[in-house]
């Protein structure tokens, strides 16, 4: 990687300092974490990522762009909690909301205890002891002020977040994505004396593809075959489980759009991954058949970080979880949003209204109606096919640029990053 990586930093004391990263037990929030966690340990900064047992294998297991197994910094702590439901999501839910994870978010708050315990052993050995911890995560956190040398501070999973806070808050994202709104919010940290830093995309910005590689995903080998731009990857994150009756309209639209895609039709995630039994959707029958060459449906776990940064990729239809909208915005691919719940519906406004790299495939005023396979084609065709949607790429790619320069040497995420490890080792 050779984005944020700089271990010559040689920065004073940094030996002094252990992290302790705290995240909440969902995708979105376990995946940012360990990207986060790529960034500090880059500083020679010892970093300790602690979950369930079952929530750093999933953490480690889907995490792509690098190999936290390679990065001699990271350490997994795996903590004990009690065993948790771990039922199907319910795709007919009259609000998509994915409570089925609750019983698993209810474990994790057991997790109080095991991380006092760590920061009681780490202490001792540390100059200064950081907690990291979701934001969602305050609770399981909160032992860290009984401790002399460690501080905390909060991480905010996405921009809408107006929790009271401790030593100060990590955003993932950037001045170039969201500056205006950085700056307010920087105004009124101000005045209570705590500091900010926004040093996104955690994720890694730039891919470095193997294709010899036996281990490449085989939608990769895919794209490798198709046009630049031409591609559009069609996914809707970890928390949504769509009903028979959509998937049905969905792939009937993909299919009359006749432009070439990569779906990635899977049921939103249990509260345990590996336990039990999936959710197979049917497709019409014969679909897969007829739309060969044109189309894959993929339904394992996709590396959508590597398939947004291959150049066949020209469009992203998504939920518009926080996660997707950075990885495309740093790959400079835009969204055909389709907000589902949570923060999803803000994420659509600055996507489509502010920044302008995407289209609005379901208006969150419609959220209860049924998209059609003919909106679904018309959505597709307009970001893929259409002066317009060149339109909006051409700003996304322009978007990306600016990302990618922001997070190298001397950009402006990068001295953020800087400043914040800067503090940290003071």
């Amino acid at each position: 990687m050779a984005d944020h990586h700089h271990q010559n930093h040689g920065l004073k004391q940094a030996q002094q300092v252990v992290v302790v990263m705290v995240p909440f037990p969902a995708q979105g929030h376990l995946n940012q974490l360990l990207q986060l966690s790529r960034l500090v340990s880059s500083y020679n900064i010892p970093v300790h990522y602690v979950s369930s047992a079952t929530h750093n294998r999933q953490a480690k297991l889907r995490v792509h762009g690098w190999n936290p197994l390679a990065v001699a910094n990271v350490h997994f702590h795996e903590s004990p909690t009690p065993s948790f439901l771990s039922p199907l999501p319910n795709p007919n839910s009259s609000i998509p909301f994915p409570s089925h994870l609750q019983p698993a978010f209810d474990a994790s708050l057991h997790l109080r205890e095991p991380v006092a315990t760590l920061l009681r052993t780490l202490s001792p050995t540390a100059g200064r002891l950081i907690v990291i911890h979701d934001s969602l995560m305050s609770s399981v956190a909160q032992d860290v002020v009984s401790i002399p040398n460690a501080e905390f501070t909060k991480f905010i999973n996405s921009q809408h977040d107006y929790m009271k806070f401790d030593s100060g808050r990590l955003y993932n994202t950037c001045q170039v994505m969201e500056g205006p709104y950085l700056d307010l919010l920087a105004r009124e940290e101000m005045s209570r004396k705590k500091k900010q830093w926004a040093f996104g995309p955690f994720n890694p910005v730039t891919i470095s593809d193997n294709k010899k590689s036996n281990h490449r995903h085989k939608c990769l080998k895919w794209l490798d075959k198709q046009g630049e731009n031409s591609v559009i990857c069609v996914s809707f994150g970890t928390t949504t489980s769509l009903t028979n009756e959509q998937i049905k309209e969905l792939a009937v639209g993909l299919e009359q759009s006749r432009q070439k895609f990569i779906w990635v039709l899977r049921d939103a995630d249990k509260g345990d991954v590996f336990a039990g039994e999936e959710r197979r959707v049917e497709l019409p029958k014969g679909y897969e058949e007829r739309v060969k060459g044109k189309g894959i449906v993929v339904r394992d776990w996709a590396p959508q970080l590597e398939i947004l940064g291959h150049p066949s990729t020209g469009g992203f239809m998504s939920h518009c979880g926080w996660n997707s909208c950075v990885e495309s915005l740093s790959m400079g691919v835009p969204i055909a949003a389709w907000p589902m719940h949570s923060d999803q519906p803000n994420n659509t406004v600055l996507i489509t209204k502010l920044l302008k790299v995407g289209l609005v495939v379901k208006d969150w005023a419609r959220r209860d109606e049924l998209v059609t396979s003919l909106m679904v084609e018309k959505d597709v065709k307009k970001l893929m096919a259409s002066k317009e949607g060149d339109e909006v790429r051409r700003r996304a790619a322009d978007l990306g640029g600016a990302i990618r320069r922001s997070v190298a040497e001397g950009g402006q995420s990068r001295m953020e990053l800087d400043s914040f490890i800067i503090h940290i080792t003071r």
